[in-house]
């Protein structure tokens, strides 16, 4: 899919970063960018965003941003959909449990599991001064790759929590001892587009990583990939605690992602656009930072109560919270 060759890229410069928080929207066997339209697809993701979510997420449906009727996530504009790989404990029986997902520290109470999201300029504490465009309606992307063995993945990173505001350091797989606050997950999309394509048929090629470890600034986009977009992030926070008293005794590292990874190298994460309108553009064209970008300014909020209300249909019926003999689709 195409998208018009942009004008005036390095335009006036905006000063904006966005830290929001969503909800659970579902837990379930799709996967609509990498199997779409597969019921169920191979393994279990978390959801989040709008409920214009389904299996197929085709962009010639229409825009998510006019379609959705309601968010899990603080901003109230935002329907785009956030998702990735759910966790499980392996007990040393061989039978698996899904971790819990916590709500990061910086939220507000009583955020159902979920995520923390980011859209960045520059990186954690400050904002920038380069033009930063918004991604178009249809446009999705996706980082990180399930089959993968190689241990450094840029922006793909495991926190051994001490408590929910532990930020560093960040572990290229998974933590090897029991962590006292559980184990957050992050993850950083490239932050470069080539001004085209809303897609690739890889989900990736049509994005350039200039990302560098934690929140900090990325380089300069290259030729190919000239536009400068939000830089994307999601942390989960994983509570593990629960299981620290049923470590194995011989030391190995008892969890895995909902695909069989026990080393952390496929750590991956799926996006797909869907804010109304230009408010994305608006809120990266301002001087905001992080929750002073609430309340209108310049973007409609929404409480927790209305955040946890915002549900999709089960569409795989299936045990995914018991003591289960194997991992769901595995």
């Amino acid at each position: 899919m195409k998208w018009l060759p942009l004008a005036a890229v390095l335009a006036v410069p905006s000063q904006a970063a966005l830290r929001f928080g969503c909800s659970t929207l579902t837990i379930q066997r799709l996967d609509p960018l990498v199997e779409p339209g597969v019921v169920p697809s191979a393994h279990l993701h978390q959801i989040v965003g709008g409920n214009a979510f389904n299996a197929s997420m085709d962009p010639a449906a229409g825009d998510l941003g006019d379609k959705g009727t309601c968010t899990t996530c603080t901003f109230s504009e935002d329907f785009s959909n956030y998702w990735t790989a759910v966790m499980f404990f392996k007990h040393p029986n061989g039978t698996y449990k899904r971790v819990p997902i916590m709500q990061n520290t910086a939220l507000p109470n009583g955020i159902n599991g979920g995520m923390t999201i980011y859209y960045t300029q520059q990186d954690f504490s400050s904002n920038g001064n380069q033009k930063i465009t918004a991604f178009k309606p249809g446009f999705r992307m996706t980082v990180g790759t399930p089959t993968s063995t190689s241990k450094f993945g840029p922006g793909l990173k495991f926190v051994c929590l001490q408590n929910k505001g532990t930020r560093f350091p960040e572990l290229d797989d998974f933590p090897t001892k029991p962590c006292t606050g559980g184990i957050m997950t992050v993850h950083h999309f490239p932050a470069c587009w080539d001004g085209k394509n809303l897609d690739s048929p890889d989900h990736q090629s049509h994005m350039y990583n200039t990302v560098k470890d934690a929140f900090q600034n990325s380089g300069p986009c290259p030729a190919s990939h000239p536009v400068r977009v939000p830089q994307v992030a999601y942390e989960t926070l994983w509570d593990t605690t629960q299981f620290n008293s049923m470590w194995p005794t011989d030391g190995s590292q008892p969890f895995t992602l909902s695909y069989g990874d026990n080393k952390g190298y496929g750590t991956h994460a799926d996006y797909v656009f869907g804010w109304k309108g230009d408010s994305l553009q608006k809120a990266m064209d301002s001087s905001c930072m992080f929750q002073a970008c609430e309340n209108g300014n310049p973007l409609k909020s929404q409480g927790v109560t209305q955040m946890n209300q915002c549900t999709v249909p089960k569409t795989v019926d299936e045990d995914i919270d018991g003591w289960l003999t194997s991992l769901p689709g595995m």
